[in-house]
């Protein structure tokens, strides 16, 4: 929080122009008339807890947790890091869920229009919660690209998409992780909205090879900042949630 106790405003112009319309869909959904500013209430910066409590043993491990014959086809990966505060300083016990594309690029959803198979080892959702140092870790296949009707030949560079639920409704916030040396993600109509490309690379997972596991899975840290100037992009509305 600021020295005045509210949270930190979010940075405009480190935030797209709501009217891009090489995205698409921000036509019809921007805005027709100025935005409104308007001061955090109390319930706004306080509570709630979302199933903080209600965590599953492979909850975390979406290489497990739907399995039905066997281990899902794909790259196995481990992504990790940690949740910090507009201090940077780590936050505990927030609730992540994360949700993915399967190695072919489908995802498990019935409206998926996608041509590429369903694996049935892989239900692609899952969540954790950070301990005391704010770190998260959980194990999954690579997400594969796919394409999507945007443009006539527009693709979605491989991701993760995240939900955050920190200890506020201002902190409930929504992201999408890639990975470093994808060349589609410059290519992607919606990260193109993005003015700044140090925001981009924010959302961009490193390579971590300290703490890939042996003749197992390739790791790729992620850190997320709930706010302030370094603030991870987040697809919220500025106002927070």
């Amino acid at each position: 929080m600021s020295d005045q106790g509210s949270f930190f405003q979010r940075d405009r112009s480190w935030h797209p122009p709501a009217f891009t319309p090489q995205y698409k869909t921000s036509v019809l959904r921007s805005p027709q008339f100025a935005l409104l500013s308007l001061e955090n209430t109390v319930s706004e910066m306080t509570g709630p807890h979302f199933g903080h409590s209600q965590l599953g043993p492979l909850d975390n491990d979406l290489i497990r947790n739907y399995m039905q014959t066997g281990e899902p086809i794909g790259q196995r990966i481990v992504v990790h890091g940690r949740v910090l505060d507009e201090n940077a300083k780590p936050v505990p016990g927030v609730l992540l869920e994360f949700w993915q594309a399967n190695a072919g690029g489908r995802y498990r959803h019935k409206k998926e229009a996608y041509l590429a198979p369903l694996d049935p080892n892989f239900g692609g959702c899952g969540r954790t919660i950070t301990d005391e140092e704010g770190r998260y870790r959980f194990r999954t296949v690579k997400p594969g690209a796919y394409p999507w009707p945007n443009g006539v030949n527009d693709w979605r560079p491989a991701h993760i998409h995240f939900s955050i639920f920190g200890h506020a409704f201002t902190q409930r916030l929504i992201t999408q992780m890639y990975f470093e040396g994808d060349p589609m993600i410059w290519q992607c109509p919606i990260v193109s909205t993005i003015p700044d490309r140090n925001a981009v690379e924010r959302l961009v997972a490193a390579l971590d090879r300290n703490n890939t596991l042996p003749m197992d899975a390739l790791a790729y840290k992620f850190d997320i900042v709930l706010r302030g100037r370094r603030s991870t992009f987040f697809e919220n509305r500025m106002e927070g949630n």
